[in-house]
């Protein structure tokens, strides 16, 4: 099976903006990318240097590029579930699949920033337990009507929840330890990794062929391919290396500051792995 490619899009930093958005997506779609992605963080302790404080709203973002697209897939890399009220959390998402047309795929995690949970309100220490029972509500409420949900922290007792997805949505988990891969093997349709190169890659890829080796379970990874702020070259070997390793989707992340740099970002990319 041929490893097909994501781009992110322009969410963050200076160059972000709703035009940015839609052309990004627009070119995506052009180009042959299967998805664009968006980042997740409601608000950024200002000692973190990651990710940039100029974020706009995912949500927002994913309908802005869903409304100018027809064909390309629309990702969260990833989504920060524990920090969102999940029933509203869930009827977003199923509104924005609804009204894609069935292109949303959720990749979603706990989150690392302790900072982030405490300017929030929630609780850091619960959070991978809360973020289990809330990925069973999803597949109830996205599935039934009306739903009834018994759980630790949320119970639902028939209760309407329209519209439903137009199809289902895939769960892509995303982390990098142990708990997140039983999380992902347990419950989710895939796994997406962030940040991390080729060689680190290979030991996760094992772990989790191990208990889930159906191609159908997706294995991502997104990493910050810029072929205009690195060796267009690193890029194709890197590229190689990954799907040797068995990574079957790769999302690509751009740093360039304008529009126009960011559109050339794209194309050169895509003249490397040839997503099409």
């Amino acid at each position: 099976m041929a490893m097909t490619y994501g781009i992110h899009l322009p969410q963050y930093g200076r160059v972000a903006s709703g035009d940015a958005v839609a052309r990004a997506a627009r070119h995506a779609e052009d180009l042959g990318f299967r998805d664009v992605w968006v980042s997740d963080h409601i608000v950024h302790p200002a000692e973190q240097t990651y990710p940039s404080p100029f974020l706009l709203d995912p949500f927002a973002t994913l309908s802005w590029a869903a409304a100018v697209t027809t064909e390309v897939r629309l990702g969260t890399s990833v989504l920060v579930v524990p920090q969102h009220n999940p029933v509203w959390l869930a009827n977003h998402l199923a509104s924005v699949d609804a009204m894609s047309g069935g292109r949303l795929i959720v990749g979603a995690g706990v989150g690392w920033s302790k900072r982030e949970y405490d300017a929030l309100g929630q609780s850091f220490e619960t959070r991978g337990r809360r973020m289990d029972e809330i990925l069973d509500l999803f597949r109830v409420v996205w599935r039934d009507d009306p739903v009834t949900f018994d759980g630790a922290g949320h119970h639902l007792e028939a209760i309407r929840f329209l519209p439903k997805p137009a199809s289902e949505i895939p769960i892509w988990i995303g982390g990098g330890v142990e708990a997140s891969f039983r999380r992902a093997v347990a419950k989710g349709d895939g796994f997406h990794i962030v940040g991390l190169k080729p060689p680190e890659v290979v030991p996760i890829v094992a772990r989790l062929r191990r208990d889930r080796p159906e191609p159908s379970f997706t294995i991502s990874a997104r990493t910050g391919w810029d072929p205009q702020g690195m060796d267009p070259g690193l890029v194709g070997e890197e590229n190689a290396a990954f799907e040797a390793a068995g990574i079957q989707h790769m999302v690509a992340a751009p740093w360039q500051k304008d529009l126009d740099a960011w559109l050339r970002s794209m194309d050169l990319l895509a003249e490397i792995v040839r997503p099409s």
